[in-house]
């Protein structure tokens, strides 16, 4: 059985840690709003561009742009987006046993990875698949250049025919308390699913051979740049989540360890008691 030294030990460990949880969900909430303001404001332009450059998938071929070829085979990339911290429950576990189980069921049993967050790396590495490329530790700074270095890789290979096709894995920030694993195909390029190919005449100015290139380059890179967005989003939520949860229980540790203190302070008075009074009677 512990002293009542230990015990007083232990509550004020504790309480140090509930101190530091709840520092780091109010730290984690400060920047969730910055980040789910830079998500919420790049989505919709995202989306705008993915439905233009799919709807161009039925107007053109792998002549066109090598990104619009179609491919039978099962070589795959992924490039899987997470965070380079812990600290936020099951946000990164999640969202890399999804890609895992997806593979599997693919019957990939060895993708080519580009790694942007440490955590994913550490995840990637316990696997048979084999990391390509890796960034982590990336400041803010720098996302735009890693992002395009990544992409231009991935996008090198996949025109050189080394690769079938190219996912682009990562958590969708859905609200703080979900965020919601996505694993999608970034190219080749595909019409939108469910929705008849339009047939009106469009008018390229430049021509489609000027133009077809930097514009497929820049959906792209933004595809991956608003799905680090939502990265970045989900991550802060699900940290400021885990913490709360931390800090609560923290909270109902402290309150057992002092009724267990008490009542063994108290136990411990009363058995001094009947030693003395058990003393005094013998006299």
């Amino acid at each position: 059985m512990p002293s009542l030294k230990d015990i007083r030990n232990r509550i004020t460990s504790v309480k140090k840690t509930q101190k530091t949880t709840s520092a780091m969900k109010m730290v984690s909430a400060a920047k969730l709003r910055r980040a789910e303001d830079a998500s919420k404001a790049a989505n919709p332009y995202s989306a705008r561009l993915k439905l233009v450059v799919s709807s161009l998938s039925s107007r053109f071929g792998e002549e066109d742009s090598p990104l619009f070829r179609k491919s039978a085979g099962n070589r795959t990339g992924v490039i899987l987006l997470t965070s380079d911290r812990g600290l936020c429950g099951g946000f990164n576990t999640n969202l890399c046993r999804a890609v895992i189980q997806q593979l599997a069921e693919s019957g990939v049993t060895e993708a080519q990875f580009a790694t942007l967050g440490r955590k994913g790396n550490d995840f990637i590495k316990r696997s048979p698949h084999v990391i390509a490329a890796h960034y982590g530790d990336t400041p803010p700074a720098e996302h735009p250049r890693v992002i395009s270095e990544a992409v231009g890789k991935m996008m090198e290979r996949f025109i050189a025919g080394e690769l079938d096709r190219v996912l682009l894995a990562y958590s969708h920030f859905v609200s703080i308390l979900t965020q919601r694993p996505t694993i999608e195909t970034l190219f080749p390029i595909e019409p939108p699913e469910g929705e008849a190919a339009d047939e009106r005449e469009v008018l390229f100015e430049p021509s489609p051979d000027q133009i077809l290139g930097p514009l497929l380059q820049k959906y792209v890179q933004n595809r991956v740049y608003t799905a680090w967005l939502d990265v970045l989003a989900g991550e802060h939520a699900a940290r400021m989540t885990s913490m709360d949860s931390a800090t609560k229980n923290a909270g109902e540790m402290i309150d057992k360890l002092q009724l267990f203190y008490n009542r063994s302070r108290q136990a411990a008075i009363t058995k001094e008691l009947i030693e003395i009074i058990s003393g005094s009677e013998s006299l």
